[in-house]
């Protein structure tokens, strides 16, 4: 891919290296520089609280911030356009976290698309190590509470029990190697959505992408991320059913053949936290 991350030349400013009409660097650091603009979506249903917690941990380097607002009822929007001025907001017309994502993922503009959730619970700092494993080669950067390097503040044992089970089951039906299934934090080329065909409305969204990059012959990494404590409100989220949901995917999509893999479906873990391989 020609888009890559660049390292600064020596006494070379990124800043002003913007200023150029044939440059589309954006400077991350004094010594690093991408040049392909970054989506990133967050859904959203009333989470006016919790926003200001997730914007301040968005690196200034990305592209666009496209919010799905869920009609919500407690400001959430005018809070958005007070902490992110440029914010792409967009009015969810179906219901569940699926459609929301659908949604945004056909606002965004940028060739790389982050999916980042508005409860508090993701850091956007992250989002470098997500960029530099697509940048890197990847297809599709998979976030994991549960690599070397991840972790959660926010998980029961009920949840963490299903979630193993499930990935277990994924990993043995379509060949894939996932540490972690149910996790809302990932990264993907925006071309790699022609290939995945997304067609759920609910949580069970992320394990349908997962399932599918793998089944297009996608070249996926994991990334290590931590995963914290909700701040505010709860989470409408519920174990059992939509873990009854996320088995419903699984049993539906193991009996489309596979596709043909360009590339392996899965490579190690090289990308650490808050570094840049």
């Amino acid at each position: 891919m020609s888009s890559v991350l660049h390292p600064a030349a020596p006494g070379q400013d990124p800043v002003n290296e913007l200023a150029r009409p044939s440059a589309r660097y954006r400077p991350i650091s004094s010594h690093l520089a991408i040049t392909p603009p970054v989506s990133v979506v967050i859904p959203a249903m009333n989470e006016a609280e919790n926003l200001p917690y997730v914007f301040k941990t968005l690196p200034d380097w990305i592209h666009e911030v496209v919010l799905v607002d869920g009609n919500s009822t407690d400001g959430t929007v005018e809070v958005a356009r007070d902490l992110w001025p440029g914010v792409k907001v967009v009015q969810q017309r179906g219901k569940g976290k699926g459609d929301a994502l659908i949604s945004g993922f056909a606002a965004c503009t940028g060739d790389i698309i982050v999916m980042v959730d508005a409860d508090g619970s993701a850091d956007g700092q992250e989002i470098v190590s997500y960029v530099s494993a697509l940048v890197s080669g990847a297809d599709f950067a998979k976030g994991s509470r549960f690599a070397n390097g991840g972790g959660t503040d926010d998980m029961t044992r009920v949840r963490r029990l299903g979630n193993r089970v499930l990935c277990a089951v994924v990993n043995a039906k379509f060949g894939a190697r996932y540490t972690d299934l149910c996790y809302g934090y990932n990264a993907f080329w925006r071309h790699c959505l022609d290939e995945i065909a997304l067609d759920c409305t609910g949580f069970e969204i992320e394990t349908l992408m997962n399932i599918r990059v793998v089944k297009a012959g996608l070249r996926v990494q994991e990334v290590p991320s931590h995963e914290y404590l909700r701040i505010h409100g709860v989470s409408n989220l519920r174990a059992v059913r939509d873990g009854l949901r996320v088995l419903k995917v699984i049993l539906q999509e193991k009996g489309v053949r596979r596709a043909a893999r360009r590339r392996p479906a899965a490579i190690g873990v090289t990308t650490v936290r808050g570094e840049v391989s």
